[in-house]
């Protein structure tokens, strides 16, 4: 094991004491529920661990952070992917910018996570298939059977929802639309909501069209930022 990995281990180690620790809800902790996945928590301060990603990135290699992926400690995996978009937001060099997209891809049954997903794929897989006209990263994986693969999809939409730019969205929503897991309707929702807040009449064009056909957690965050009157038309049906 290298020297940089057990100074990161160390030190997210000693971040973990009770006095500083925020622990999860207990669900989150043992692994049973939409968050689990088996990993091990240590109880890291998300805060704690930007600090630390901070302080290491520039020094780890793409080779150890994959040791830290493999592990088995959401805290060393996080810890990793915010190592991960800090080298992927500092470098210039188009390049280095395709080795860390395609290590991302490559680590994805490690990025198995809502807090992992959530936390890294606008941010360097979203963000790379917009600028460099590369859809089809995205697009695969959205018809990908695995469902972690479709929720990094659809969450990877979110750059293109804050420059503007709402196809990939609406596409992926409706396609998951019928998907049975409602770790899914939560994302279309969340998505929606946020395309919503860039430009509401998107949002009401699209709810016009599909909402009937919505799961209802799918629905009801869509429709969060709306006015109270137009929720309860969508909630009762009545559009």
């Amino acid at each position: 094991m290298s020297n940089v990995i057990k100074e990161i281990q160390e030190a997210l180690a000693v971040l973990s004491i009770p006095e500083k620790a925020e622990f999860f809800p207990k669900f989150f902790k043992t692994g049973k529920g939409e968050y689990g996945e088996g990993d091990i928590f240590l109880g890291v301060k998300v805060p704690d661990q930007r600090i630390v990603a901070k302080e290491y990135y520039s020094r780890i290699s793409l080779k150890e952070l994959s040791v830290l992926l493999a592990s088995g400690f959401h805290e060393y995996r996080l810890t990793a992917l915010f190592m991960l978009i800090s080298k992927f937001e500092k470098t210039k060099v188009a390049e280095e910018k395709k080795e860390i997209v395609d290590f991302y891809l490559k680590n994805l049954p490690y990025i198995n996570n809502w807090d992992l997903v959530d936390s890294s794929c606008y941010k360097i897989l979203g963000r790379y298939a917009f600028e460099n006209q590369q859809e089809h990263l995205l697009r695969d994986l959205s018809y990908s059977d695995e469902m972690w693969h479709k929720r990094i999809a659809v969450v990877g939409t979110m750059h293109y929802i804050k420059k503007g730019f709402f196809h990939l969205t609406k596409e992926f929503v409706t396609t998951n639309l019928s998907h049975t897991h409602d770790l899914m309707h939560k994302a279309n929702g969340w998505l929606l909501r946020e395309m919503g807040n860039k430009n509401e009449g998107e949002l009401i064009a699209y709810l016009n069209k599909y909402y009937k056909e919505m799961p209802r957690t799918c629905l009801r965050y869509a429709i969060e930022k709306l006015d109270e009157e137009l929720r309860q038309d969508y909630l009762k049906g009545r559009i």
